[in-house]
């Protein structure tokens, strides 16, 4: 498969709806739209190749990695027969599985260590890592969603800032944020730390499971990372000066758990929105979400932690869709500024 250039990528973020003003904006218009002292955090997690095709006794499967456990098995969401052309609800349902179970895929192996829900399971890689990873290369693909036209390439959902491989699905509010975007945001005072989440599924199939999303994942936030966000807050306590502006709702929930629990790496289970919301983060940058979903809850949680008003919301979606703004998780921008 030919990556997609950078112009074409579907998923690139072009526009950007600034909340609470409501008015649309290119994305390179980012550095003009924030002031001096604020400080940008973004997730440079790159993005796995997560989607694999193969059988289990015969039948047909996609298994999507949801993430990597500290004993090295990775956790999993299983599909039917199709691909990513077919709407996410309407999969088929996968196979049945048990514990001991073995999934073939083109290379690679795998054994089922636990079954948690019907469409969820453990499994662990046969071979040594210096092997599996490789072959994840060759034989994955992205995950990815009906409402895109074509077929991604792992390097179409890259950041440009890239790091370590934990993301199962893109940290999609950076795809844009070029290095002359940085470079821009830095010129004008606002300084751009990074820290590592691993992103995780965004839909299941099964709407019990989409209810529980996001499921537990991976996140390290450096101590300089923190560090500066201690000082922008601290500022803006003392000033009225300086907001922590998150790339991506991966940043949000890494940050509020290092604020609620100090810890600065390990897994985090926290849920945020209006019941629970946000007490380190002034500002975000992120996709067009739909009503009901995990991510529009989060938005709610950084409205209400902003004393922004919740009404806002459904203000800020009947503008994007007027405006035809895309949304999905790789669709275009709206940047909410407390």
């Amino acid at each position: 498969m030919t990556a997609l250039r950078a112009a074409d990528r579907p998923g690139l973020p072009r526009r950007l709806l600034t909340f609470p003003a409501l008015t649309l904006h290119p994305f390179a218009a980012l550095p003009s739209l924030l002031a001096p002292g604020d400080l940008v955090v973004v997730n440079d997690a790159a993005t796995l190749p997560a989607s694999l095709t193969g059988t289990v006794r015969g039948a047909p499967i996609e298994l999507r990695l949801s993430g990597q456990r500290p004993d090295g098995a990775w956790e999993a969401v299983r599909f039917g027969a199709g691909d990513w052309h077919v709407d996410t609800d309407l999969r088929d349902p996968p196979p049945a599985v048990l514990p001991g179970d073995r999934l073939a895929f083109a290379t690679l192996t795998a054994v089922v260590v636990a079954v948690p829900h019907p469409r969820r399971v453990v499994v662990r890689f046969d071979g040594p890592a210096d092997t599996f990873w490789p072959a994840l290369y060759r034989e994955g693909h992205p995950v990815q969603y009906r409402h895109l036209a074509a077929a991604l390439d792992v390097w179409d959902v890259q950041t440009p800032y890239a790091g370590p491989p934990w993301a199962v699905e893109p940290p999609s509010a950076g795809l844009a944020l070029t290095v002359a975007l940085i470079g821009a945001l830095r010129a004008r005072d606002v300084d751009v730390v990074a820290l590592t989440e691993a992103a995780g599924l965004s839909a299941t199939g099964d709407t019990d499971l989409d209810a529980a999303l996001p499921f537990p994942e991976r996140y390290a936030v450096p101590a300089a990372t923190w560090s500066a966000v201690e000082r922008t807050c601290a500022r803006r306590h003392a000033t009225g000066t300086g907001r922590v502006v998150a790339v991506g709702t991966s940043v949000v929930r890494a940050l509020e758990t290092v604020a609620r629990t100090g810890v600065l790496a390990g897994v985090t289970d926290l849920h945020l929105g209006a019941d629970n919301p946000v007490r380190v983060v002034h500002g975000l940058v992120s996709g067009v979400h739909a009503p009901g979903s995990s991510h529009h809850a989060l938005l709610d949680a950084v409205l209400v932690g902003n004393g922004l008003d919740r009404a806002g919301l459904t203000t800020l979606g009947e503008r994007a869709a007027d405006l035809g703004l895309r949304d999905h998780e790789l669709g275009d921008g709206v940047l909410i500024l407390g």
